[in-house]
């Protein structure tokens, strides 16, 4: 039985096209995806990210990268819970990333978040990925 990692190969697209300085990456679309987009758009990771089809019909996601002076925004990103070892975690237990520079996203029983709106809300769950 295979097993694989669709949000760790959305998060390396993003890590590759990032430190190739690409303007723009393109991956599949699905709603875990699109909510992490939309995080790391607000916390300004990103420029803008929107929703597509390429040329067979299917639905993709298109990232635009950003960067300050041929520096990209994303100096890090990495996958925390893994398909073979899901990582979980209390409201008070949430590990901070960098100090509180970089953020944290979980999924949550109330959707996909940063760590700071779940502590704030007080639930926990799976941490899926750290950015800086």
């Amino acid at each position: 039985m295979a097993v694989h990692d669709t949000i760790g190969d959305y998060l390396t697209i993003i890590r590759n096209a990032s430190s190739a300085r690409k303007s723009s990456c393109t991956t599949q679309h699905s709603k875990l995806r699109v909510a992490i987009a939309s995080i790391l758009k607000s916390e300004g990771y990103i420029k803008d990210f929107s929703e597509g089809q390429n040329e067979k019909g299917f639905k993709t996601i298109t990232l635009t990268l950003k960067f300050s002076a041929d520096t990209p925004a994303i100096t890090g990103i990495e996958r925390h819970s893994k398909p073979g070892r899901r990582l979980y975690y209390g409201s008070q237990d949430i590990p901070r990333v960098l100090g509180g520079l970089g953020v944290a996203i979980l999924t949550t029983s109330k959707g996909v978040m940063r760590a700071r709106d779940a502590r704030e809300a007080g639930v926990g769950g799976e941490l899926l990925c750290k950015v800086w």
